[in-house]
């Protein structure tokens, strides 16, 4: 027959839950008066420590070093799709919408591009969408056009 669990069955592992350091309680505790914080200065303080980073009033490493890069803010609007996904798209009109219900494009996208990557065997008709000048070749060589 076997045995229930219960709440009050649960214990931690053995050494799971060191128990805490009592300071304070005295000269023969090792950790009495000063607690282990030594005598004076800001480290010896309540609340008395520096921001991350700090370096004493020198000029920090994150504000010696220069600034790199940028974030585009139109970034999350641009997107582009590849050929060999338009291949596996399975509609024959393709269209800014189609390609968000599709998934093929974040629903933010505003300025798609279909661009020249992978290869296209299926006859699609693009309205709408941008294609580079290879893509839009090989869409004609497929049978497709782009509007």
């Amino acid at each position: 027959m076997e045995e229930t669990m219960r709440l009050n069955d649960l214990r931690s592992s053995k050494g799971a839950r060191k128990t805490a350091k009592r300071v304070g309680r005295g000269p023969g505790s090792d950790m009495g008066k000063t607690c282990g914080r030594g005598v004076k200065g800001q480290k010896s303080r309540s609340g008395g420590y520096h921001k991350v980073g700090f370096e004493g009033g020198q000029m920090p490493l994150q504000r010696r070093l220069p600034k790199r890069g940028f974030n585009s803010v139109s970034r999350e609007l641009r997107d582009e799709v590849r050929l060999d996904a338009l291949a596996q798209f399975g509609e024959e009109a393709v269209t800014l919408d189609s390609l968000k219900k599709a998934g093929l494009i974040r629903n933010k996208a505003t300025l798609v591009k279909i661009i020249k990557a992978g290869e296209l065997s299926v006859a699609v008709k693009v309205e709408g969408v941008p294609a580079t000048a290879g893509a839009r070749a090989a869409i004609e060589a497929a049978g497709g056009s782009v509007n």
